[in-house]
């Protein structure tokens, strides 16, 4: 492979995260190939869309899954018989540990190389750009072809699921915590004593006021991403048996809200 315009990428979800990854990869000059059974979202006119998962991963250098953790399984399955060695099939979804696991062992029958990939931050503003945590037997590999577009890419290990318990680890402290400030400032509110517990708050998190709105909207406007996030968060815990009792709590609490939420 030479240059990055001799590169083909495969997008297999053009949700805000897939889409933002396609024109970003095409701006930079990548050959991008996209598949999404129900786009809603605006791609470059460099992107070229695929009728379906399959044709869109035909001689992909790099496959990018960006789904949801619940199709995971179904789509690795759906492109297996088309996948060749020496390609990269990247499990971006949230999903628990054994999900990625679950996913690696149905492509690698191929002899494509399954990639953990965790992005670790919200996409926009930084699409492409967002920081990644990878693992598993393709992420020296993954790293080697993609960090020459600027790409912020860290390799944990050559073991699937590694990226993905890390994330999800970070999630339940995360998550948490703005599922706490959420109820307090609800509370406060209720009780006419919201600048009390907005002092309190800062008490223990530091910043100012700015900081407690970007927890409070971050939770609204990413209320459903989280929650699967957080399910996904219980299902390891579950398999470690470690209760987890916080996290089913701060899942409720994002249930609640997009309940609230919807119009």
């Amino acid at each position: 492979m030479g240059g990055n315009n001799q590169m083909k990428i495969a997008l297999l979800g053009l949700g805000e995260a897939g889409s933002s990854f396609a024109n970003d990869l095409a701006s930079l000059g990548v050959t991008v190939v996209g598949y999404d059974p129900a786009l809603k979202r605006d791609l470059s006119p460099a992107v070229t869309l695929a009728y379906s998962n399959a044709e869109a991963v035909l001689n992909a250098d790099v496959i990018l899954s960006v789904n949801l953790s619940a199709v995971a399984e179904t789509i690795a399955a759906e492109v297996l018989p088309v996948l060749r060695p020496g390609q990269l099939y990247a499990e971006m979804n949230t999903a628990s540990p054994d999900t990625k696991r679950r996913v690696e062992a149905i492509i690698s029958p191929s002899g494509a190389q399954v990639v953990d990939v965790a992005i670790m931050a919200p996409v926009p503003p930084k699409g492409i750009l967002t920081p990644f945590l990878v693992s598993g037997p393709g992420a020296d590999r993954f790293a080697e072809l993609l960090l020459p577009l600027g790409m912020n890419i860290s390799v944990v290990s050559d073991q699937t699921g590694e990226a993905a318990t890390r994330k999800l680890l970070r999630s339940i402290v995360y998550k948490g915590i703005a599922a706490v400030i959420g109820e307090a400032v609800d509370a406060g509110r209720s009780f006419g004593l919201e600048p009390y517990i907005r002092e309190q708050i800062l008490s223990v998190v530091g910043g100012n006021d700015a900081l407690i709105d970007r927890f409070l909207e971050g939770s609204k406007t990413h209320a459903l991403r989280r929650s699967h996030e957080l399910e996904a968060v219980v299902a390891m815990l579950g398999a470690q048996h470690v209760e987890p009792v916080m996290s089913r709590a701060t899942l409720t609490s994002l249930e609640n809200l997009i309940e609230r939420t919807q119009p």
